[in-house]
């Protein structure tokens, strides 16, 4: 063997001998992206199962509430106009802080020997903000419903949840403290200066609450 080739022998194989020690790159770990809640995921996250599902067949009650309702009060129906058009909604549901006019119409018999519909005198409410989120609170009379607002994947409401303060009740529980307290629906505007607050297969027995709301720049003392 020449010297020539023994060194040529000798470079290769320390070559191969560092080529044996360099570590072999590991593959990286796989990266595992969480997508953000949607603005449905929030809501729903809070609210109960029975309410998830009275909200998701919000259809179903106006469906039965308007057919109890139409053999004797059509002409009421129709003098009610969008508040009792389920189709009605607008996009940006969201209401502007401050004093309402407030009325309720429920849709279907709440009792035996009820009419399938009724219209109540007006009462005031009023929209304030809490953080991030809206809230609503009927002021007066022995009945009074008291909620947040949660926005939707739906652009054209926003979601209810609440509770029903009774009597000389100073302060509404919060949503999920009684049960049989708590309300859930859908917030909707049907108009310039005009909402209402759907809530379907209410406790009372009825198929369908709907609180109109229009602002009023003052509430009377």
């Amino acid at each position: 063997m020449t010297r020539r080739i023994a060194i040529a022998l000798s470079v290769t194989a320390a070559l191969l001998a560092l080529a044996g020690c360099v570590p072999v790159p590991k593959k990286p770990a796989p990266v595992v992206t969480i997508a953000p809640p949607t603005k449905a995921d929030v809501w729903q996250g809070i609210a109960n199962s029975a309410d998830r599902e009275r909200i998701a067949n919000v259809s179903g009650a106006w469906a039965a509430g308007l057919a109890a309702a139409r053999p004797r009060f059509a002409t009421a129906i129709r003098e009610e106009d969008a508040l009792l058009k389920e189709d009605a909604a607008l996009v940006r549901p969201a209401p502007t802080p401050g004093s309402y006019s407030c009325r309720l119409v429920t849709l279907g018999q709440p009792g035996r020997g009820k009419p399938a519909l009724e219209r109540f005198k007006p009462f005031f409410c009023y929209v304030q903000t809490e953080g991030e989120v809206l809230t609503i609170v009927k002021q007066t009379g022995s009945q009074r419903p008291a909620g947040r607002l949660w926005d939707d994947d739906n652009r054209r409401r926003m979601v209810f949840l609440g509770s029903l303060a009774l009597g000389s009740e100073d302060e509404v529980r919060a949503y999920g403290d009684d049960p049989k307290r708590d309300m859930a629906g859908i917030f909707e505007r049907i108009g310039p200066l005009r909402w209402r607050l759907v809530i379907p297969w209410p406790r009372d027995g009825a198929k369908l609450q709907v609180f109109e709301l229009t602002p009023v720049p003052n509430q009377p003392e």
